[in-house]
């Protein structure tokens, strides 16, 4: 779509929202005014003497709209305050006349941004009632009532999750960056271990660097492990003596005496053996996920997994004859030769199981991954939505409750991944993670640190390299540069 400002610049709110109401359409700036008719959107931002105006015109296939949205003027010295002011209400000016057009609202209406918790959390962290917090996800984000009840019970979880937390505990992200496969969907392996076997070992040798490193600044910087955190690729790539290695330096370098949940991405039920299982229980994992992704054999070719439904059984079972305590099973509503009846039949076989977390993804369709460049014929908006509110009713009557969500660009309907479980089985870490409450260490490939000052509002990020390859080559530096936790905690460290 042609976009054209007036009097601002503020494109990436302006594309979010464009995703989130066309997600077909890309933005385009042209010099030249468009053509009679050709769909485009003008947006003009207007300051007085007391209220900045925001007004959207916007044509779309051969229809013409025209909205206003305006606030009061946030003092011109707060430039933060001004910044975010100005650009809801760009945004929301957007939003009213292309809804207008379209004839209907997205189901988390005006929200853009992937943590649509954060906003009744902090309504409630500041004194709000719940039915004051959700009133603003009504009356000026136009969220449905069924996304509305996902963000208020993810809310809850927060601030319980946050109130359980003491100071200056941390959580740690261990990134094992090989799979035995790539899954159409996916943009984050480089190769699968079979093409890549070779770095297994040197990049354990590389990461062995770097936990001793992070062991050295959480002792330097006075912080605790409160959970750990193994995800990927998939960890259980790892043969059983690489596994029990690397866990077993963990333990050695960092204190985990404090760690009260220990996950393990098991993920692909093609890397679970027996002997693995043994080595995770010993070494003090507490959760481990098993991700079917589909139970439906059609669906895991589709996908490129070389596993079928009945491995996804023999897998849980040997979870749970390990003796581990919490199991995860992933879903993924919207994948490639699935259907509504697919989905409900996979949801009802791992529902049958009884693990104790559920996460229920949506497709979201990723730069780099093979989906994304060669296409493929995936369910509709509308068939996911049929999905999810299926799985919400049947989670629901089956005793989980949401406790975590976060949204991805281009997913399919423009909806949410979600997090279930029983009740007083959540997982602490994912909480932590996706509502930013405290630090998050990231060792191996593809994390990123986050260092949360609570308090202060501040938030630190530093990357790791997401290949393997690249992680190897820049080994020296990432040790280096975990100073900057020290840094971050004790600024009197700094020369």
């Amino acid at each position: 779509m042609k976009l054209y400002f007036r009097c601002h610049d503020y494109k990436y709110a302006t594309e979010q929202m464009l995703l989130t109401l066309f997600p077909d359409q890309r933005p385009e700036y042209p010099e030249a005014p468009p053509a009679e008719g050709e769909d485009h959107l003008v947006l003009t931002l207007s300051l007085g003497k007391k209220w900045a105006t925001a007004a959207a015109a916007l044509t779309w296939r051969g229809t013409a709209c025209r909205k206003v949205r305006r606030c009061p003027l946030p003092p011109e010295e707060d430039g933060v305050a001004r910044d975010r002011a100005f650009q809801q209400i760009l945004k929301l000016a957007f939003y009213d006349a292309a809804t207008a057009l379209l004839g209907y609202e997205p189901p988390w209406g005006a929200l853009t941004g992937v943590r649509p918790v954060k906003i009744p959390t902090k309504a409630m962290a500041a004194g709000a009632a719940p039915a004051q917090a959700e009133k603003a996800l009504r009356d000026t984000y136009h969220v449905s009532p069924l996304r509305r009840a996902l963000a208020m019970d993810c809310a809850r979880a927060s601030l319980a999750a946050k109130a359980s937390l003491r100071p200056r505990e941390v959580s740690l992200y261990v990134g094992i960056p090989f799979c035995p496969t790539r899954c159409a969907y996916c943009s984050f392996v480089s190769a699968d271990v079979g093409k890549s076997l070779k770095l297994v070992e040197p990049f354990l040798d590389a990461l062995s660097r770097e936990i001793q490193a992070a062991g050295r600044v959480l002792e330097a910087a006075g912080l605790a492990v409160r959970t750990v955190y193994f995800g990927g690729g998939t960890p259980t790539t790892l043969t059983a003596p690489q596994l029990d290695r690397l866990m077993g330096e963990l333990a050695q370098h960092m204190d985990l005496s404090g760690c009260t949940e220990y996950t393990v991405e098991a993920g692909r039920p093609d890397t679970i053996t027996r002997e693995k299982l043994a080595v995770l229980a010993r070494r003090g994992c507490t959760r481990v996920s098993v991700n079917p992704q589909s139970m439906s054999d059609k669906v895991l070719s589709a996908m490129g997994r070389a596993h079928r439904g009945a491995d996804i059984l023999t897998a849980y079972a040997l979870v749970r004859e390990s003796g581990i305590g919490c199991v995860n099973m992933d879903l993924i509503a919207g994948l490639p030769a699935d259907s509504t009846e697919g989905f409900r039949a996979s949801l009802d076989q791992v529902l049958a199981l009884g693990p104790e977390n559920i996460t229920v993804h949506t497709l979201a369709l990723k730069k780099g991954s093979r989906l994304m460049e060669e296409g493929g014929c995936i369910p509709s908006g509308e068939e996911v939505a049929s999905m999810l509110d299926y799985a919400w009713s049947a989670l629901r009557q089956a005793g989980q409750v949401p406790y975590y969500l976060y949204r991805q660009k281009y997913m399919s309907g423009s909806f949410e991944n979600v997090g279930w479980c029983r009740p007083g089985t959540e997982s602490l870490y994912n909480i932590c993670m996706m509502e930013e409450l405290h630090t998050i260490l990231a060792l191996g490939g593809g994390g990123m640190t986050k260092l949360v000052d609570s308090a202060a509002g501040r938030i630190a990020r530093i990357p790791n390299p997401k290949y393997p390859k690249q992680y190897l080559e820049r080994i020296d530096s990432l040790c280096a540069g975990k100073e900057q936790v020290v840094r971050f905690y004790r600024p009197d460290k700094e020369e």
